[in-house]
């Protein structure tokens, strides 16, 4: 993986027929600021960081770095994509690597898939199984909100 910081930054935004991928922008503050003080988004990331010291600290425009996208859905930010290199920090076996990392809103229901790279390694390689993944995660209804797409 090349490094980020020689890319030119930011990408065009990258769009699906739902989603919007795009540099963050001021007006994502709020959300983002939801985002970093949320308890149930990182409940298994070290906890949330205050709300009070987050409105204090974060910049006009929050988590602007090569890397970062927001995910946006209808024009609001549900969500941030982070691609950089993982740190010996947490995961000695993957510094260096590439890190595909997420958080969404709490309510956003999430799918994520993945697909092996299985034509370029060895037939019978153990370091990818050779199949897709799904993960799938649905918030309970809130009241006020409509149900999830299914």
């Amino acid at each position: 993986m090349e490094d980020l910081e020689s890319i030119a930054w930011p990408p065009e935004p990258i769009r699906t027929r739902r989603l919007v991928l795009r540099a963050p922008q001021s007006w994502d503050r709020a959300a983002f600021i939801e985002l970093l003080a949320s308890p149930e988004v990182h409940t298994y990331l070290g906890g949330p960081r205050p709300r009070d010291e987050l409105e204090r600290q974060s910049p006009e425009v929050p988590e602007q770095r090569p890397g970062s996208f927001v995910v946006d859905l209808d024009g609001a930010m549900i969500g941030q994509i982070l691609l950089r290199r993982a740190t010996e920090h947490r995961r000695p076996a993957a510094a260096g690597k590439a890190d595909l990392g997420y958080l969404f809103l709490p309510g956003e229901p999430v799918v994520l898939t993945t697909q092996s790279a299985a034509r370029r390694l060895p037939e019978g390689s153990p370091t990818w199984p050779g199949r897709s993944r799904l993960g799938c995660r649905w918030p309970a209804p809130q009241q006020g909100r409509p149900p999830p797409l299914r």
